[in-house]
């Protein structure tokens, strides 16, 4: 059950990921982060407690900070796995000793304070939504982030629908993010032109099924944009987003400081 908070503004989020661990002060009202991003190398194993250690530590360093939040805040974290009432059911990148772990209760138990745990690309496309590219969008809002894999967060009138895992879709047999990812265009070699066809036939189903208002594209590969973007023939809006490595840490903020009503 959540509590009431003093609450200055700001809020920590913490994003961990299979390499790295980072964290940071967010300024809820705006998303901006204050101060740098303190990030430290993902433990190996990334067993579960040996994970809740770096992320206190984070919060330690972040703490001692002038734009700290009060001492018993919550904190936001996302983590690379579906999240279903703070358990997660994967692990991406990840010890799979995470697997049916309660997330949420090992790393409250480790901080001594509430914390919110989202999906990774849940937290960035919510980032995005609220602050980013997808800022002011009515209607269906999909965040796609073609990395190792294709991430999805899925919102509609500026709220999440948790959990859409688009990149597993099948297209013509094939899980899609084997087919569209960045990693499949470099594991088969493909050229601009071959790539920006198996991204075609993606966001084409993509948008067949959901008709949304704005795509919006993350991950390493969106500085390339132009090399693919201008190649698609979409009826939706697709543009690449904004808040680049921050995300993160920007939506799993934003998200403990919607769930503990902080902020609407």
């Amino acid at each position: 059950m959540s509590k009431k908070h003093p609450f200055t503004g700001n809020v920590i989020g913490i994003d961990i990921g299979g390499t790295g661990i980072k964290g940071g002060i967010v300024e809820i009202s705006s998303g901006e982060m204050l101060g740098s991003r303190f990030r430290i190398d993902t433990p190996s194993p990334s067993s579960p407690l040996a994970v809740a250690k770096v992320v206190k530590e984070i919060v330690d360093e972040l703490m001692k900070r002038p734009e700290a939040p009060s001492k018993d805040s919550p904190i936001g974290i996302t983590f690379p796995a579906i999240i279903s009432h703070g358990v997660a059911l994967s692990a991406a990148n990840i010890d799979k000793s995470w697997i049916d772990a309660d997330v949420d209760a090992i790393i409250t138990k480790e901080l001594g304070r509430e914390v919110q745990v989202m999906n990774d690309a849940d937290a960035a496309g919510l980032a995005e939504a609220r602050y980013g590219a997808g800022k002011g969008v009515n209607g269906t809002v999909l965040v796609i982030t073609l990395g190792t894999g294709i991430g999805s967060a899925f919102i509609h009138d500026g709220k999440l629908v948790p959990n859409a895992e688009l990149g597993h879709l099948e297209i013509d047999g094939f899980d899609a993010e084997s087919r569209a990812s960045a990693s499949a265009r470099e594991r088969d070699g493909l050229d601009w032109d071959e790539y920006a066809q198996r991204l075609q036939r993606y966001f084409s189903h993509v948008e067949f099924l959901f008709s949304p208002e704005l795509f919006i594209i993350g991950g390493g590969i969106s500085k390339r944009s132009e090399d693919y973007l201008p190649k698609l023939n979409l009826r939706t809006k697709i543009i690449t987003a904004q808040l680049k490595n921050n995300a993160g840490i920007v939506g799993g903020a934003l998200q403990a400081a919607v769930h503990f009503k902080l902020t609407k």
